[in-house]
């Protein structure tokens, strides 16, 4: 019988759990790289970004105004602006770090945006104290006075507030930011 050293024995084991920590370091850096580009996918073709990435011209594919103009218009955004741009940069930010081991093997800790970190970048042109994408999921006022009208004196070139009432109806208010969130710390959360 062959008696091997103890300081070979350990050298051996200390090269098998760095080679399991490479393999479920790489194993999670795919998963976590796949959820996080679905993550990116959802956000962008969510009718809400898709709506207010038509511009001033695009149509109402959200169902927010009851067909009556779109987003980007009743918000006030200044033709030629990316709102959504703030909140795409945030999610691309997502990122994670070992958190070291524990009984299941490695652990990771997955850093994405709140929805404050969304609401604060994402103000109201005219109030920049709210947010339009809370707003979305809220509610934002005004409906009713918005007048779909062609002038230079309107931020997107298509609408402007009307001084009276020109129409009933009010916002409807949607899932966006908080359930897209909520839906992929819980999909971070299961990465194996």
């Amino acid at each position: 019988m062959i008696k091997i050293p103890k300081s070979v024995i350990k050298e051996l084991e200390r090269k098998s759990q760095k080679t399991k920590k490479a393999d479920y370091t790489k194993t999670f850096k795919k998963n976590f790289d796949k959820t996080k580009e679905e993550m990116i996918e959802e956000f962008l073709s969510d009718p809400v970004t898709v709506e207010l990435l038509s511009g001033p011209s695009g149509s109402n594919i959200s169902g927010t105004l009851n067909g009556n103009s779109n987003l980007f218009a009743f918000i006030g955004f200044q033709s030629g602006d990316n709102p959504t741009e703030p909140i795409l940069s945030l999610l691309k930010n997502t990122s994670y770090k070992d958190a070291g081991e524990s009984r299941k093997g490695r652990k990771f800790s997955v850093i994405m945006p709140t929805t404050d970190d969304i609401f604060s970048v994402t103000p109201m042109p005219w109030a920049t104290g709210r947010s339009w994408a809370k707003g979305i999921e809220t509610g934002i006022s005004g409906l009713g006075f918005l007048l779909n009208k062609s002038t230079s004196s309107s931020r997107s070139g298509v609408a402007i507030q009307a001084r009276s009432k020109v129409r009933s109806g009010k916002f409807n208010n949607r899932p966006y930011i908080s359930a897209l969130l909520k839906k992929y710390k819980k999909k971070f959360k299961e990465i194996r």
